[in-house]
């Protein structure tokens, strides 16, 4: 049927499926790929366990993506406080009735699957801050009371991460918020105090870490303190990394991660594996492809003409960006070992959930860029 003839309303949704950036979509599509290839041959060539239910649980929420696009960006707008309270209800509900795993309560068991709350209150604080700050003046941003909401927005869920316990999570929701506020226009001196005021605290902070946490942090200084106890993942790594020279052993080659040495070879120390089996030259490569994807990410918020838009955008950016920056720094030993998987590519349904809902709303940003809202409304046209 020619587009023409086609109902208003089929014709508008075909019209955003059309206007939906494909080259990004492209781009997550090859990322998921090569995590499905890595879970194969970290199952010793096997489909099962992992890479099978990696590929369906990508297609399942790159559906559930390119649905959350051509929705119409006010809606999220609109519900924005809504899905806030929601996840944070999850949260609440971890605290109560939470699977625990490892020394750690983070998880509910739904059945299906294992959900972890606190990474959809990743996407949650991103999507209510920058709600809240598209309403608010440049003068408003310049009082330090106004902020006192803001901040507790991002704080409640912090601290209650922060009890699971997980070290990783939690910054990655304060950096998060602090890219929204930021991009906002929070005057630089606030990010100076609080950031002081932190460093000031590291003495009190440490005291209230648990002891893993404070292994972690000692073991980042000194993997050799402990070489077959806590050092042993990140030396395992380094020399899965270095041994994986300029080509790399080959796929299904790795010796580090095929006989047992490299640990969480699925899940945190998947890109030690792949730069194992492909070496520098295929690490650099899958680099260049996440950097392409953040690059597009940035220039969709920076084309949205919304404020709204344009920090959601931006905020979801810098979350993906943190993904990627503290997994490839922990892996190295540049920092300590939180936990945090590479997107994507990692085995974990949570993770995958949250990132494609994040890539839905930044999808969405793009479909709507040239949507005007209204900056003091609730949805509506200025």
């Amino acid at each position: 049927m020619p587009a023409d003839t086609l109902p208003p309303l089929g014709f508008a949704l075909a019209r955003k499926i059309v206007d939906i950036r494909w080259s990004l979509v492209v781009m997550l599509t090859i990322i998921a790929g090569v995590g499905v290839m890595m879970l194969y041959s970290a199952a010793d060539a096997s489909l099962r366990p992992w890479a099978v239910r990696h590929a369906i649980r990508f297609a399942v929420t790159l559906g559930l993506a390119l649905a959350i696009a051509v929705i119409d960006l006010r809606l999220w707008m609109r519900f924005a406080y809504g899905l806030y309270g929601g996840a944070l209800a999850l949260l609440i509900a971890v605290e109560v009735a939470g699977s625990i795993g490892m020394g750690a309560r983070r998880w509910i068991d739904l059945g299906f699957m294992q959900l972890q709350p606190s990474e959809l209150m990743k996407i949650a604080v991103v999507l209510a801050l920058a709600r809240m700050f598209h309403g608010m003046s440049i003068t408003a941003l310049g009082r330090p009371w106004r902020l006192i909401l803001p901040v507790a927005l991002v704080l409640v869920p912090a601290m209650l991460v922060l009890r699971q316990p997980d070290l990783g999570t939690t910054l990655m929701m304060l950096i998060g918020a602090a890219a929204v506020m930021f991009a906002a226009g929070v005057r630089m001196w606030m990010f100076v105090a609080v950031a002081a005021a932190g460093l000031a605290a590291l003495p009190i902070g440490w005291q209230f870490m648990h002891g893993y946490q404070k292994n972690r942090v000692l073991t980042f200084l000194d993997p050799e303190r402990d070489p077959l106890g806590a050092g042993y993942h990140i030396l395992q790594s380094k020399i899965a990394l270095g041994s994986g020279g300029l080509h790399g052993k080959g796929f299904l080659q790795g010796t580090q991660s095929h006989l047992n040495f490299l640990p969480e070879k699925q899940t945190d120390f998947i890109f030690t594996m792949f730069a194992e089996e492909f070496g520098l030259i295929g690490a650099m490569g899958l680099l260049a492809l996440y950097a392409l994807v953040i690059a597009t990410c940035l220039a969709i918020a920076l084309r949205c003409r919304s404020q709204f838009g344009r920090l959601l955008a931006t905020g979801l950016s810098v979350t993906f960006f943190l993904y990627l920056f503290i997994n490839m720094a922990m892996v190295m030993g540049l920092l300590p070992v939180v936990g945090v998987p590479l997107p994507l590519v990692s085995y974990g349904g949570s993770a995958t959930l949250s990132l494609m809902i994040g890539f839905g709303l930044i999808l969405s940003v793009h479909v709507h860029r040239d949507l005007p809202i209204g900056r003091f409304s609730a949805g509506g046209v200025e």
